[in-house]
């Protein structure tokens, strides 16, 4: 069955230049990228996007770095994509991280980890729904 994930390519990333390296790496799984943008997000679009987060320590540093800068939003399709995504992009924790996944290879901190993957497929639609509205 054919999913769909959503994927952000977060501010460090971009400012890094590693928007073709990350969407590369899903390419080359021969995952289908069916819609991509970039944008700035607005703070009530990040807070709705962390909102299982609010009310923890970390909230508010993570909605102040999302919207530091452009990030990019991709729509990934494949089957089972949610599980392989989740897979490639590895540890929230670039430190334990394995090397070969993305963050294991860009990341250069928990805080600042380079991307974002839906962690269910009903995750994803809800986050698609928010940044493809």
């Amino acid at each position: 069955m054919i999913e769909q994930s959503l994927v952000l390519i977060k501010p460090e990333a971009v400012s890094r230049g590693l928007i073709g390296e990350i969407v590369g790496r899903f390419e080359a799984r021969q995952f289908r990228i069916v819609a991509m943008k970039m944008q700035t997000l607005s703070r009530d679009v990040a807070e709705t996007h962390y909102g299982e987060h609010k009310g923890k320590s970390f909230f508010e540093g993570l909605v102040t770095y999302i919207i530091s800068g452009s990030v990019v939003a991709l729509v990934v399709e494949s089957p089972e994509v949610v599980s392989m995504i989740r897979l490639m992009v590895g540890a929230t924790n670039s430190a334990v991280a394995l090397p070969g996944t993305i963050r294991g290879d860009l990341a250069q901190s928990i805080a600042e980890n380079v991307i974002h993957a839906s962690d269910s497929p009903e995750s994803a639609q809800r986050e698609i729904k928010l940044f493809f509205s």
